[in-house]
């Protein structure tokens, strides 16, 4: 079986592709600091799956203990690396936390991977590396703008350092540049965790649906969108875990065209926030009060994703419709909150 070292692994998507990895029959080994999750994330993971995963408390920007993570264990076949800061509001305010932990991190793995002889690495990219796109859908062509947010910009420079890397180091590698991931786990063991006020629409949502938040903040109501608010393209968290085994699995299998590629992942359907709201509604019969406040710091307008190369190179596509995911996240909701078991 193929091990595959998972960084960040207790986290959001993380914890999700861990699932769907064992689930494929890989090994699994996870890295996390647990700085924004929770070990017993490693047992809900177990038990989704029936299987075991080897699990490292690491901080990934010590580069001694990330070599000693790679000394420990042996034969890693790829890495998919997910740790990283990732609340754009938050890297307004605090960017050089976000330029030390988002790119020293992936520095000392990559360094790491070179000294113990692992070439395959897949990044946990974004959307919005693009800004606000000129035209919709967004193809992987598009033009890399000058980003709105330091977390967007640690998302362009770990791109970047992975293009410069590949051209001259025996490492492979994709990104994934992935839209806006909701929802959770069917079994409602995993799903996101947002700890305060949410900085994800969906858990915003379904806060204000349980009743611990009076109304929904919606930051932005004069975009140019049909209705004012944002627009962008949510995809269930499984279809993105199930995105990221088809780039491990093209990589090992020796299926990339070349050293370095880049993939939208979404559904290529762009939804507005108000679409959002009305969505759940439909999906659960629960009306979402909301209030119409001033546009956020870092966010844009509008984006959603073309679709069609990692359909055609990957053979991966996006399943689940958007009351799919709002279903499961509010599943995942009562359960964290004990009304359902």
């Amino acid at each position: 079986m193929k091990k595959i070292l998972v960084t960040g692994g207790t986290g959001y998507i993380g914890s999700h592709t861990s699932v769907e990895l064992l689930n494929a029959g890989y090994t699994v080994v996870i890295a996390d600091n647990l700085s924004n999750s929770s070990i017993d994330v490693v047992d809900r993971i177990e038990e989704i799956a029936g299987k075991k995963i080897s699990f490292h408390k690491v901080e990934l920007c010590n580069r001694t203990e990330v070599d000693l993570l790679f000394e420990q264990e042996k034969d890693i076949d790829a890495v998919i690396h997910f740790a990283a800061k990732l609340q754009v509001n938050q890297s307004v305010q605090e960017p050089l936390m976000y330029y030390e932990n988002n790119l020293f991190a992936q520095i000392n793995i990559l360094q790491s991977m070179l000294k113990f002889g692992v070439k395959h690495f897949v990044f946990s990219s974004s959307c919005t590396v693009y800004g606000n796109p000129d035209t919709l859908p967004v193809t992987e062509t598009a033009q890399v703008k000058k980003a709105e947010s330091p977390y967007g910009n640690t998302k362009q420079m770990g791109e970047e350092i992975l293009e410069h890397s590949c051209k001259t180091k025996p490492i492979e590698a994709i990104s994934l540049r992935y839209f806006n991931p909701v929802g959770a786990h069917e079994s409602g063991l995993i799903g996101e965790v947002q700890h305060g006020v949410p900085h994800h629409l969906v858990p915003y949502i379904t806060e204000t649906a349980f009743g611990k938040r009076p109304f929904l903040n919606i930051f932005g109501s004069d975009y140019k969108t049909p209705d004012g608010t944002c627009v962008r393209d949510y995809i269930h968290v499984v279809d993105v875990a199930t995105a990221h085994i088809a780039a491990v699995e093209q990589l090992l299998h020796g299926l990339n065209k070349k050293k370095y590629e880049i993939f939208n992942i979404g559904t290529g359907i762009g939804y507005s926030v108000l679409n959002m709201v009305n969505a759940f509604a439909k999906a659960t019969g629960i009306n979402i009060p909301y209030q119409l406040s001033p546009r956020r710091a870092g966010d844009v307008e509008a984006v959603y994703a073309d679709t069609k190369k990692a359909l055609s190179e990957l053979k991966w596509k996006a399943r689940y419709t958007v009351e799919d995911m709002l279903c499961s996240a509010w599943n995942w909701e009562q359960k964290q909150r004990g009304i359902i078991n």
